[in-house]
């Protein structure tokens, strides 16, 4: 794939996950969802799973949703689906590492508390920016 048409999709994604959470979808709803396509599984079904993930799994104190949201994206995608015989953690834990990775380094910090500075009163990062971040990323990723 071109980098133009790359950047073209990276663009409707994070459009698309941007709008999700304009509807009402926590971070990491908004980002999965975005992904519904790919992953070949119902958006409600997304929705439901991912709902739970939002404000940092429950009350700002975990990981950010946009994050989890991505994680479970790539689970979905990568993942050789073989209960009986599950080989692809390994690959599976790497990509999401360098996906926690990347937006640690481009936001100073995972938690959700630390992104909206509930403790410091210093906002990293806002939930629209957290979820255009993760969705970048993971578009990224999945292209490398």
């Amino acid at each position: 794939m071109n980098k133009n048409r790359r950047t073209l999709q990276m663009s409707i994604k994070t459009d698309k996950a941007a709008q999700n959470h304009q509807k009402g979808y926590n971070c990491a709803q908004a980002v999965a969802c975005a992904f519904a396509e790919e992953m070949e599984i119902d958006e409600s079904i997304i929705f439901k799973m991912m709902e739970g993930h939002g404000l940092g799994m429950g009350c700002m104190e975990g990981t950010c949703g946009a994050i989890t949201g991505a994680v479970a994206v790539i689970g979905a995608i990568k993942s050789c689906g073989d209960i009986e015989k599950p080989v692809s953690k390994a690959a599976t834990y790497k990509l999401t590492g360098e996906l926690v990775k990347r937006f640690q380094e481009k936001n100073k910090a995972t938690k959700c508390k630390d992104l909206k500075g509930i403790e410091t009163g210093k906002v990293l990062r806002s939930c629209p920016g957290c979820i255009e971040d993760a969705t970048a990323i993971l578009e990224e990723i999945l292209a490398e």
